[in-house]
């Protein structure tokens, strides 16, 4: 007899989803966690890098969940800049475009493998709510003396020939 597996995932994948089973509860008196593994770069395809780092992340998520935690574990894609518009028009693409193609196919497939993100809090660093809030937060520490310029040591990037 087969494991009728994608039935079965599919089945409590559509559960969760409906359930909103991995939200934090800000009503909850349960005692907080975060869980939070660096945001992907939305550059094409999941590969099995991504599916090694996001499910120890997972684990840690749900076993804090299973020990009683109210658990926040987001997922955001790390998409502006450089990389992404020297993507696009490497693939010949719109910068916008090919980022939030990227970000959708990358969504449905983090979705597949059951991963237990907060999908309702998930932003792109692209998104003008969101680097339109990070630049106010530079200027305020800028003009507070907590971020300056000086000359350093650096690493070069050849390929965007950036630091």
């Amino acid at each position: 007899m087969s494991y009728p597996h994608r039935k079965i995932e599919q089945t409590w994948q559509k559960k969760w989803a409906e359930s909103r089973a991995f939200e934090l509860d800000e009503k909850s008196t349960k005692p907080k966690s975060y869980v939070l593994e660096m945001f992907p770069y939305p550059s094409g395809k999941l590969h099995m890098g991504h599916v090694r780092n996001y499910a120890i992340g997972d684990a840690i998520a749900r076993f804090r969940r299973h020990k009683g935690y109210n658990v926040l574990h987001p997922m955001g894609w790390d998409a502006f800049g450089l990389p992404a518009e020297n993507a696009a028009i490497e693939h010949h693409a719109q910068p916008k475009t090919w980022t939030y193609e990227n970000i959708a196919s990358m969504r449905e497939q983090f979705k597949a493998l059951g991963f237990s993100f907060a999908w309702e809090r998930e932003f792109a660093s692209c998104d003008t709510e969101y680097y339109g809030l990070e630049q106010k937060i530079f200027l305020e520490l800028y003009s507070k003396g907590l971020a300056y310029q000086s000359e350093s040591w650096v690493n070069w990037d050849p390929v965007e020939h950036t630091v």
